[in-house]
């Protein structure tokens, strides 16, 4: 007995002191039930894998080596299950190709896709990067499928609690805590400027992260996870330009929330403030439906944009950069110009 009671303070003595085992330990904190990603590590770790080697290493984060959510080389295959994919547009790629080579420095991933054709664009579409304000487009639609289930109403009350009071975007912080606000007022907030507390209100109201992260990947959101309420300055919440545009795939063809949410939905989309992203490459006559996201070492959009001739194609792409250097939104304004003016030639009524 005196012997065992010796031996345990060695043992924690070296449990605690061995790096490789403290390490294995710390990765073993994953729900298995989801296969969500809880390490604490900070994701400038990640960061910094992602741009010397252009994706996640398999061996540090075994759960976030997903599968491609689509076959690039089955002309028959179905983009997120629902949308017959075409072919990849090999003169837009090239065009973005050499786009990128003038900005070498950034680290972009892309999805684009031709609703009437199937036709796409993809550069490195099925990785992940931090989803920023992006994430708030997914946590709109879980509210509006709720709204569609009878469990929440639009016009209920919600108490702006001191804990889910957040800093960055948004004039929520400035408010005096325990105010009431509509659910639609909250996600008007939430959508248009982008406001972080009233994110973390929704988020509260939709049941917490957990809950999300379980409609995600029942919608085959395989790389959209919830870590930590917003604002998540250090980019722990993740998506995929993909992922983003499987969403959008969804609720274009009525597949998450009703016809009457989804012109709701679409609304609140439109009136995104920040039009420096894809809005900006968005010709005339053309409308756009989006999210964007911003946390300085990266920019996002995601959303649905419509032609002046009813065509309508859904994008998704994000890009790290320098920090806040404004090239990375050019990036993005030219890319979103060139698949704009490609996709907006009559000759493109045809498949491939």
């Amino acid at each position: 007995m005196r012997l065992r009671w010796f031996l345990l303070p060695i043992f924690s003595i070296l449990l605690l002191t061995s790096p490789s085992l403290a390490a294995r330990l710390k990765f073993q904190k994953i729900d298995s039930t989801q296969n969500y990603l809880e390490s604490t590590r900070d994701w400038k770790y990640l960061l910094a894998n992602f741009e010397s080697t252009g994706t996640v290493q398999k061996k540090l984060i075994p759960q976030l080596n997903k599968p491609e959510i689509f076959s690039k080389t089955n002309d028959t295959s179905l983009f997120g299950g629902i949308i017959p994919l075409g072919k990849e547009i090999p003169e837009l790629k090239s065009q973005v190709k050499a786009l990128m080579a003038r900005y070498s420095f950034l680290k972009p991933g892309m999805f684009f896709l031709d609703i009437e054709t199937g036709n796409y664009l993809n550069i490195d579409g099925e990785k992940i990067f931090p989803a920023a304000s992006t994430i708030k487009y997914p946590i709109l639609i879980a509210l509006f499928e709720q709204v569609d289930a009878g469990n929440i109403k639009l016009d209920e009350k919600l108490v702006m609690r001191r804990d889910l009071v957040a800093s960055g975007s948004g004039d929520l912080q400035y408010k005096r805590a325990g105010i009431k606000l509509s659910v639609i007022e909250t996600v008007n907030k939430m959508i248009t400027i982008s406001d972080n507390t009233a994110s973390n209100m929704i988020i509260d109201r939709l049941g917490g992260k957990a809950k999300l992260n379980q409609r995600f990947h029942s919608w085959g959101l395989k790389n959209t996870v919830i870590r930590n309420m917003l604002g998540d300055f250090k980019g722990t919440n993740t998506t995929s330009p993909a992922d983003l545009v499987r969403l959008s795939a969804l609720v274009d063809q009525h597949k998450l929330i009703s016809e009457g949410s989804q012109g709701q939905v679409l609304d609140i989309l439109r009136h995104c403030h920040n039009n420096k992203l894809l809005a900006a490459g968005v010709g005339k006559g053309g409308t756009i439906a989006h999210k964007t996201g911003d946390i300085g070492f990266l920019v996002g959009d995601a959303g649905i944009i419509s032609l002046p001739n009813g065509k309508h194609y859904l994008a998704g792409i994000f890009v790290i950069r320098p920090h806040d250097d404004e090239r990375g939104r050019e990036f993005v304004r030219q890319v979103s110009h060139l698949v704009y003016q490609y996709l907006d030639q009559p000759k493109l009524s045809q498949k491939y």
